[in-house]
């Protein structure tokens, strides 16, 4: 199968802004022909002061809550109560998915996995007037296709995906190029995870309205990503992103204590509305957990209200949306106040 063709080309002026020094980060754009056009996406609009917040409703099974109504919630910004302007239990809006797949030496032995169970998921998720786009990273961070609604370029993208250490086995390398914190030759020279987010972020979905959200396959380790954990969270929670990661860990990788990946993932999930999903490397556990991501995507309640704090300073202000029932509500937890663009 040939390899699908891609251009690096450093990153922009975003990441170089960001970083002081900006070495080593590129950035692949999929060169694919748009022979057939993309169906035109139907966007939201509303008041800049109003804060849209998508989230499920579980029970303490975990099992999703149908049929609540505006009245079963309150919802407050720093601890202060909100009035809800607007509710709805079924949202039609389009959503717009990213797809980030890890390629690094660790996934070598499930990475075939992952394309077979992804790609079917995609197939199954987007309709009509959604767009997604693929990414992939390893000691660099390639942009495979991006934003389309063709399940059919979005497959060749992630069959496109190659794993990809470096082409070399010593320890060490240099940070920012994919080097980093490796322990011992033969294993990879880099993971640019926390990288790849804040590009998802940043440079793609940051740039589309409604409903998004992010689904990483990785084992959730990070080697020589300039960015942080912290810094890959708060750009996700700036483009308003849900974020959801199937922890695939092929454990006999690492050797006996030697994965720690679940950690920080487990944040990025928590903070940005969505969650871990634990698979290893069973691909019956893969498509359960696409599944499930699925039920929750298509099951979401929306709540719109203006913030009693009108001030647009680009703080981060903390939500917490309760149910008066009980029931688990699983959202992220602010946002930034960002002046228009």
């Amino acid at each position: 199968m040939s390899k699908v063709h891609v251009v690096r080309i450093l990153i922009g002026a975003s990441l170089v802004l960001f970083l002081a020094a900006g070495t080593g980060f590129l950035w692949a754009q999929a060169d694919s022909q748009q022979n057939d056009q993309d169906q035109s996406v139907e966007t939201l609009k509303v008041n800049v002061n109003v804060v849209q917040l998508f989230f499920n409703v579980k029970d303490k099974h975990g099992l999703l809550i149908p049929d609540q109504t505006k009245d079963d919630f309150e919802v407050l910004e720093d601890g202060k109560p909100q009035t809800i302007k607007y509710f709805t239990a079924e949202s039609n809006l389009p959503l717009t998915l990213g797809m980030l797949i890890d390629s690094s030496g660790s996934q070598e032995r499930v990475l075939d996995m992952e394309k077979e169970v992804g790609g079917a998921f995609l197939n199954e998720i987007l309709r009509d007037k959604d767009l997604a786009f693929v990414l992939s990273f390893d000691v660099n961070v390639d942009l495979l296709q991006d934003f389309t609604n063709s399940t059919r370029r979005l497959r060749t993208a992630l069959n496109s995906a190659r794993i990809n250490t470096g082409g070399g086995g010593g320890c060490g390398g240099v940070p920012g190029l994919g080097g980093g914190p490796v322990p011992c030759a033969g294993t990879p020279k880099g993971t640019l995870l926390y990288d790849a987010v804040y590009l998802a972020s940043h440079d793609e979905l940051s740039h589309e309205v409604g409903r998004k959200a992010m689904i990483i396959l990785t084992d959730g380790e990070d080697q020589g990503s300039q960015l942080r954990i912290k810094d890959a969270i708060e750009a996700a929670q700036k483009s308003d992103s849900i974020v959801y990661v199937l922890l695939i860990a092929d454990r006999g990788f690492y050797g006996l204590g030697g994965y720690s990946g679940d950690a920080a993932m487990k944040k990025l999930g928590g903070e940005t509305g969505g969650r871990v999903i634990e698979v290893g490397n069973k691909t019956e556990k893969l498509k359960q957990a696409f599944n499930q991501i699925a039920q929750e995507l298509r099951s979401q309640y929306n709540i719109g209200y203006t913030p009693s704090n009108p001030k647009l300073d680009g703080t981060f202000r903390r939500i917490e949306i309760r149910s008066k029932k009980g029931y688990k509500v699983q959202a992220r937890s602010g946002y930034y106040a960002l002046a228009p663009r």
